[in-house]
């Protein structure tokens, strides 16, 4: 088996000693075909040589903001005035980019994770406050737009996050029965044998959201796959016939592997993410839940790329 040989932390502190080869390094990263305006995309920019790592652009081009609604542009008279860390998850932020890449050299080389405590502790933030931005700022980066679907040998299967209703305080239990009425926080997944996975946080939970299940399974499950594996949920009982190959495993009747027919692939996938979230965070509300599910799944799609410190900073 090879394996596949990845950036160590004396290679990090060697190709970048100092924040001008972090610039560099984001530059080339950002725009491997040349500098481009992040407002309008105008390719013919200025370099500003009495300010390295700085541009001017004054296309004069005008489009529709979609963050804010407003029309913005690049003025032919005073230009937009940009550089290396504009429109990324380093704006606005003092920090160096040399701590920054040392934060996310950790958060990717721990399998389980790393919090924001430890990254604290190990680089010396300052604060708590200023390591818990950067985590989240680079888990936002995580998220991979242009996935594609997923082709193959598909699992598909959903699990809970969150404790359970006994062990918590007495004022907060939800005195009810079963994972949808315990506050727990569901999470659906389909990973490809020995490939990708893709997973999101079901946010309208409940016995009637069939509906948005089967929009994820159409989202990420390509219409070529041999086989869609799921366990015996009557959440997956229309696959058929929407043309899918679906086998169902019963766990209720102890059969766990029938041939090819298994989920537990996707299922070592939920080991990992909730002994991340048990072990290192602890606790994770669901409003900053598909940051951790993008960190981990990014990590985990990323697992034989020798070059996934580049991926990240490229997503930046």
């Amino acid at each position: 088996m090879n394996t596949v040989k990845q950036m160590t932390f004396r290679d990090l502190l060697k190709r970048f000693p100092d924040e001008e080869a972090c610039k560099a390094f984001l530059a080339k990263r950002r725009w491997p075909n040349g500098v481009t305006c992040p407002r309008c995309g105008n390719k013919r920019v200025y370099t500003l040589k009495a300010r390295p790592f700085h541009w001017l652009c004054k296309s004069g081009a005008e489009r529709l903001d979609s963050k804010t609604g407003k029309i913005v542009g690049c003025s032919k008279k005073n230009g937009y005035r940009f550089s290396v860390i504009t429109k990324t998850v380093f704006e606005n932020t003092n920090y160096p980019l040399r701590e920054w890449f040392r934060a996310i050299f950790l958060m990717l080389h721990s399998k389980k994770g790393m919090s924001a405590h430890q990254i604290h502790r190990m680089l010396g933030t300052g604060s708590y406050e200023t390591a818990w931005y950067m985590c989240t700022r680079i888990r936002a980066a995580m998220k991979d737009e242009e996935l594609p679907k997923l082709m193959g040998e598909i699992e598909i299967d959903e699990t809970f996050i969150g404790g359970r209703d006994k062990n918590r305080h007495y004022h907060q239990r939800s005195h009810s029965a079963g994972p949808y009425a315990s506050g727990k926080i569901e999470v659906m997944g389909a990973i490809a044998r020995k490939g990708n996975i893709v997973c999101q946080m079901i946010e309208d939970i409940g016995f009637h959201t069939e509906k948005t299940r089967a929009e994820f399974v159409r989202k990420v499950v390509s219409k070529d796959v041999s086989l869609v594996a799921t366990d015996e949920s009557h959440h997956y009982r229309n696959l058929r016939k929407e043309g899918v190959p679906h086998e169902s495993i019963q766990h209720g009747q102890h059969e766990y592997v029938r041939g090819k027919v298994h989920t537990q692939t996707i299922e070592s996938f939920w080991s990992l993410l909730k002994r991340g979230i048990i072990g290192n965070y602890h606790k994770v509300s669901a409003k900053y839940l598909p940051l951790y599910l993008n960190e981990f799944s990014f990590r985990f799609n990323n697992r034989k790329n020798a070059d996934i410190f580049d991926a990240i900073i490229a997503g930046c």
